[in-house]
């Protein structure tokens, strides 16, 4: 019997209860905490911490921008435990997932909206569009290797390309939090095509990856 048979007979088995593993629960999430620190780490060390923290406008769009980081990683590492079971990818609707970019995304349209278009080009590329591609996907390197490694070693997931997509997700919000504190580039539709186009590529590629790095 090939690999792909197996996987497909297992999931079918757990088509009415998929299994219950907290302990593989909380080594997933540990891995996503190693990760998550390693990320964080390298943001510091590399980039550093934007220098005009202490200013009321620089302070909230940091916290706009990690909500949004960490509102994209929370609800991938959920669906994440939930799809490295087999059986549990049954409980997994990417469509909630995507709630944030959502979000982020009518709020920027309103923003363009209020705003003159002479100032939309400023506002989608900001000073930093470039770094901002190159640094969310590097840094986003660290947890994914990381959670590819725990879902591989401790989880059995049978939806391969969807695991892989929630562990690029959560790698790619983890990653885009720790840019945050080093970006200075402040409007809505900055983060919500920089910041959220980068956490899909990420995305893209963990889909892209899972079959290969995930298989039994």
């Amino acid at each position: 019997m090939k690999t792909d048979e197996l996987i497909g007979l297992l999931g079918a088995s757990f088509v009415s209860e998929p299994t219950k593993s907290p302990t593989m629960v909380r080594r997933i999430a540990l891995g996503a905490a190693v990760g998550a620190a390693g990320a964080l780490c390298l943001a510091f060390l590399a980039l550093g911490v934007r220098p005009d923290l202490g200013e009321g406008k620089a302070l909230t769009f940091l916290l706009a921008k990690l909500a949004f980081a960490l509102a994209v990683g929370g609800l991938a590492l959920r669906y994440l435990g939930r799809i490295a079971r087999p059986g549990g990818e049954r409980r997994v609707h990417l469509g909630i997932a995507a709630l944030p970019f959502a979000a982020v995304m009518v709020l920027a349209a309103l923003s363009l909206a209020n705003a003159p278009a002479a100032h939309w080009g400023n506002m989608l590329t900001g000073h930093m569009w470039l770094e901002c591609l190159v640094s969310i996907p590097v840094i986003a390197v660290v947890p994914f290797a990381t959670l590819m490694w725990a879902v591989r070693k401790f989880g059995a997931p049978t939806d391969l390309v969807r695991a892989g997509a929630l562990v690029g997700l959560a790698s790619g919000g983890v990653s885009a939090m720790g840019y945050a504190i080093h970006c200075m580039d402040d409007t809505v539709p900055f983060i919500a095509l920089w910041y959220g186009g980068t956490i899909a590529l990420c995305t893209l590629a963990g889909a892209l990856l899972g079959p290969r790095l995930l298989r039994w």
